[in-house]
């Protein structure tokens, strides 16, 4: 009998780790989406290195959230959807979804709209078609693969991105000591806030924090209930891995549009003119790799924007997300027909990305409270809910991101 156990018990040595890499990526794609393409060109091409900090500081509350996250769905074997649904009242946990589905499809509208501008930028494919072109290819992604299998892709698509930085920062002259100190040093210059805003909003993402309740308990079944504390170790490594490549690609956009526009007086309100500009610049090549940097993004982020909204819709009547499950379809559904119908509507498409990103922000202090309400209850969580010290830093958080909402609200009228 023991020898039986034994047999189906997971070992954690040597390379075992390697099951538990993927759904950080599957989340970290969420935060270099076109969104934060738009957010991070307008801050580096209009205030320079000065609000690299808020990817730094961003990228720090998005490893703290992303990890609550990821333990509610290690130990309830529930995403965050699904618990508010089971542990709220009724009718808090269906505004509070109504609201997280709204937000869902405000990324699928920057997600398609950004992969539409990267196909213009490559082939001069027209925004509208384009979109309805990615959506359709979004939606044949998600039905005919698992989750293991879009991970992958999503692990394809980030190294994809980051060395397509990686060549486009070879080509320019950085200043890594206005890089270096942007870095650790808080700014707020004159008009910053709603950027500031619109990069806090494309980092720290509440679809994201849904989905990624959601796509860590495909690696629940691995671990088993006796070793949740290991499971929870592997969790960290794999958010943290995959949170410090999503740091490097944005701040990467920022020191590149710093670099290349914010140095010449060049200030960036369209994808499109930073691509057109970069050609007499730096070339051709870097010019084209821009472009399809982009359409690689707009592509990966749409799938995860469209899988959070289907664990979203299922969630609200405690159903576990499948995309053979009708209600898992219509919330994917919804959120790309949302997405979509909205950029009909556009007559700025750059500053549609940067609004659907203050969109995500304004929604986000919902999501972190209801999440940490969730992870602070030992109801709940057992042994693994948040200590006080866990708690002070959590509300911290919590408290930070609704203190720069306020200050957006204020800037704004």
């Amino acid at each position: 009998m023991w020898e039986r156990f034994r047999r189906h018990t997971p070992r954690f040595e040597g390379l075992e780790i390697l099951k538990y890499i993927g759904p950080g990526f599957l989340v970290a794609i969420g935060f270099i989406d076109p969104g934060n393409w738009a957010a991070n060109m307008a801050a580096g091409s209009r205030f320079g290195y000065a609000l690299l900090w808020m990817i730094t500081l961003s990228t720090v509350m998005l490893i703290v959230l992303q990890r609550n996250a990821a333990r509610l769905g290690i130990v309830t074997g529930l995403c965050i959807s699904e618990a508010s649904a089971k542990y709220f009242k009724r009718w808090i946990s269906i505004v509070f979804m109504i609201t997280a589905m709204i937000a869902a499809m405000s990324t699928a509208l920057a997600e398609l709209l950004g992969a539409a501008i990267g196909l213009n930028m490559l082939f001069g494919f027209p925004l509208i078609p384009g979109s309805i072109l990615v959506t359709m290819l979004v939606f044949v992604m998600i039905v005919s693969n698992s989750y293991k299998k879009l991970e992958r892709w999503m692990i394809g698509f980030v190294s994809l991105i980051g060395l397509c930085f990686l060549y486009e920062l070879q080509l320019i002259d950085i200043s890594w000591t206005s890089t270096f100190t942007g870095w650790i040093q808080p700014a707020f210059p004159i008009g910053s806030i709603p950027i500031l805003l619109s990069v806090l909003g494309a980092v720290v993402m509440p679809h994201n924090l849904f989905l990624h309740s959601e796509i860590i308990q495909s690696r629940r079944s691995v671990s088993g209930e006796t070793v949740v504390p290991k499971h929870l170790k592997y969790e960290f490594f794999d958010t943290m891995f995959a949170m410090i490549i999503g740091w490097a690609i944005n701040s990467a956009m920022i020191i590149a549009a710093a670099a290349i526009f914010y140095s010449r007086g060049i200030e960036v309100t369209e994808l499109s003119q930073a691509h057109e500009t970069l050609q007499p610049l730096l070339g051709h090549a870097a010019a084209n790799i821009f472009g399809f940097a982009l359409l690689c993004a707009g592509i990966a982020s749409a799938v995860t924007a469209a899988l959070a909204g289907g664990s979203i819709f299922a969630g609200v009547i405690q159903e576990p997300y499948n995309i053979k499950d009708i209600h898992s379809k219509i919330g994917v559904i919804l959120t790309l027909a949302g997405g979509l119908l909205a950029i009909f509507f556009l007559s700025d498409p750059f500053q549609g990305l940067i609004w659907s990103q203050i969109a995500l922000s304004v929604q986000l202090p919902w999501t972190i409270i209801a999440l940490l309400i969730l992870t602070s209850s030992k109801k709940i969580m057992g042994n693994y809910a948040n200590s006080n010290a866990s708690n002070l830093i959590n509300w911290s958080i919590a408290g930070i991101v609704i203190l720069l909402n306020v200050m957006l609200l204020v800037d704004s009228f």
